[in-house]
């Protein structure tokens, strides 16, 4: 049995079959520029998540993961006001994902707080794949090696890795966690598109994953 496909990767609807399949590959189907500068001068020490934000927004939705999830942030601040607003809202992104996972409902107000477009619509259904299949999600993710480019006030773009190799499929009725080995499709890297809404949040509106890309097996 091939190690599958786990619900906190927050990857495009089509995705959601490669988990379905019992022994399917967890490959994405979907592919992402190979570059991506600074993943070998990531930050190795103590993770930080992402800073609480200002008062300038909306009420946060809360996000509270059950105790045996866990993710860390991971060089996730520039110093940079901006980049660094912007890359708090992608790290709260994928939370979001994962909570939905966890809540058991693709429809948390979490996921249309922090996604939107094309990616808030492929979450959506790759979640409902994962609950209809009956699974969750335990054990711990690490998020590193991000890459932002901002473009304007209002968009930007970030690339960044994911090490999956700690985190599990769980059956939701029994609480069995499968714990398959961790392999090369254990890491994936991310790209995505953020916009600034109205309300000031930074909105994952396209994202993208591939699996098992060199530049973030460590």
């Amino acid at each position: 049995m091939k190690r599958r496909s786990l619900p906190v990767a927050a990857a495009l609807a089509a995705s959601a079959a490669l988990l379905l399949t019992a022994c399917g590959s967890s490959d994405d189907s979907s592919k992402v520029n190979d570059e991506i500068p600074g993943a070998d001068t990531a930050e190795s020490g103590a993770a930080s998540t992402p800073s609480t934000p200002s008062g300038d927004t909306p009420a946060r939705p809360d996000m509270k993961l059950p105790g045996d999830v866990k993710e860390t942030f991971e060089g996730w601040k520039t110093g940079d006001p901006l980049e660094d607003a912007a890359l708090a809202d992608a790290g709260r992104s994928q939370t979001a994902v994962t909570y939905a996972v966890t809540q058991g409902d693709p429809d948390v107000p979490a996921l249309s707080f922090y996604q939107a477009k094309t990616a808030l619509a492929g979450s959506q259904d790759w979640v409902k794949g994962i609950v209809d299949a009956g699974l969750t999600y335990s054990g711990s993710v690490r998020y590193y090696a991000p890459n932002i480019n901002v473009f304007d006030k209002e968009s930007a773009g970030v690339v960044y890795c994911a090490d999956e190799s700690g985190a599990y499929n769980k059956n939701r009725k029994t609480n069995k966690v499968d714990k398959a080995p961790a392999t090369d499709q254990s890491y994936v890297l991310y790209s995505t598109r953020l916009e600034k809404n109205g309300e000031g949040v930074w909105q994952t509106t396209k994202l993208e994953s591939e699996r098992g890309n060199k530049k973030c097996i460590r």
